[in-house]
C-alpha cells in the first residue's frame, strides 16, 4: 500500500525515540519506490546493540525497494499498521544484513522479544513454503534487516 508522506516531518531520531522504537511491539517501516512513493509495512522489531533488527521474507517488496535505497522512515504502530496522528516519524538507514541463518544473535533477539508468537508465525510460514516446494516453486528464505540511525553521509 502506498501512502502519502506523514504530516509530521521525519527527522533524525532522539535517544528517547530510538529507545521507544526498539521497545515497541510493532513499528511502521516505510521504504521508498524509485518514484519516491512511500510504502509503509508493519513489522516486528528488536534491538541488537544500537541497531534495530527486522526479519522479512527475502522475496518481499520491501527488500526489493531497499536494494534501490536504504532510506527508511520509522514510527511506532499498532499490529494492524495504524500510526497515531501525533506519532513521531524518524529517518533511518536500513541494510539487508543477509539470511537469518547467518545472524543467530538477531534471530535470538526476535525470539526473546516475541516468544511463542514468533515461533508460531514462522511455523505457519514454513508450512506454506512447503506447499510451494510441492508445486515446484522456489522457497523464500527469511532475511535480517539492520536499521541504524542516519549518519552525516546519509
Amino acid at each position: 500500500m502506498t501512502e502519502p508522506a506523514p504530516t509530521t516531518p521525519a527527522m533524525a531520531p532522539t535517544d528517547e525515540q530510538w529507545a521507544a522504537l526498539g521497545e515497541a511491539r510493532f513499528i511502521s517501516l516505510a521504504t521508498f519506490r524509485k518514484t519516491g512513493a512511500r510504502v509503509p509495512t508493519t513489522v516486528w522489531v528488536a534491538r541488537e546493540g544500537d541497531a534495530l533488527i527486522v526479519t522479512t521474507p527475502a522475496d518481499s517488496g520491501k527488500v526489493k525497494r531497499l536494494r534501490n535505497s536504504g532510506r527508511v522512515q520509522l514510527s511506532t504502530s499498532s499490529r494492524m499498521g495504524r500510526v497515531a496522528g501525533d506519532a513521531f516519524v524518524v529517518e533511518a538507514h536500513c541494510e539487508i544484513a543477509g539470511p537469518d541463518g547467518q545472524h543467530p544473535s538477531a534471530v535470538a533477539a526476535l525470539k526473546a522479544k516475541y516468544g511463542f508468537e514468533y515461533r508460531f508465525v514462522l511455523a505457519i510460514e514454513r508450512r506454506l513454503e512447503r506447499r510451494k516446494l510441492a508445486k515446484g516453486e522456489p522457497l523464500a528464505d527469511r532475511i535480517i534487516l539492520r536499521i541504524t540511525r542516519p549518519t552525516a553521509a546519509d
